[in-house]
């Protein structure tokens, strides 16, 4: 269970209108569209990227995602997930986004990048070209409520266990993230190269 809610708030930081890159299958531009758009019927292919915080002790912070989200609501995933605006480098949105959704800041490392799809049903589809980073971060967390129905931190060996056992309560991209992730951890978690 989240630990007790120190700063709870309330700020529209997206919406189906914001414009995605639209990127080829070597992640280059190739213009934007709206995330309404990108995230109909198979989606359209899109620059993203999701973020790992850790915390001192080696647990990652989990999010379980709003409600009110179109795809994958109140399933549980990594710290943080978005899109970096038109114009705006990654390390730019990165921070933006974590402070818009936890309220936190991290130095963060580039770890690496995929491409997956992920149908919902009738609601969409993700179709992204991933930028995965982490960082460690001991900062309060104070989340937003439009973003985020509820939080954790849990260990590493923890998740695993979770995730073999209610692999279907989180995100398709979350699972495919962390084995790769869990591999890297300790260069994160130590500030060694190599990652």
């Amino acid at each position: 269970m989240a630990e007790p809610l120190r700063e709870l708030r309330d700020e529209v930081v997206s919406s189906e209108d914001d414009a995605l890159i639209l990127v080829d299958e070597e992640d280059r531009e190739i213009g934007t569209l709206s995330k309404a758009a990108c995230h109909d019927g198979d989606g359209i292919l899109h620059r993203a990227f999701s973020i790992f915080v850790f915390n001192r002790r080696g647990e990652l912070l989990l999010q379980k995602r709003s409600a009110d989200k179109r795809l994958w609501p109140d399933f549980w995933s990594n710290s943080c997930c978005s899109h970096p605006r038109a114009g705006e480098s990654m390390d730019e949105a990165t921070h933006r986004r974590l402070h818009q959704e936890l309220g936190m800041r991290s130095r963060m490392k580039y770890l690496f990048k995929f491409q997956y799809h992920a149908p919902f049903g009738e609601a969409g589809s993700e179709r992204e070209l991933c930028w995965v980073f982490a960082g460690v971060s001991d900062d309060d967390v104070r989340p937003n409520v439009r973003e985020i129905a509820d939080w954790r931190w849990i260990s590493a060996d923890g998740l695993d266990r979770e995730m073999r056992e209610q692999g279907g309560a989180f995100t398709p991209w979350f699972r495919l993230e962390w084995p790769r992730v869990r591999q890297l951890r300790n260069a994160v978690l130590h500030g060694k190269g190599g990652v």
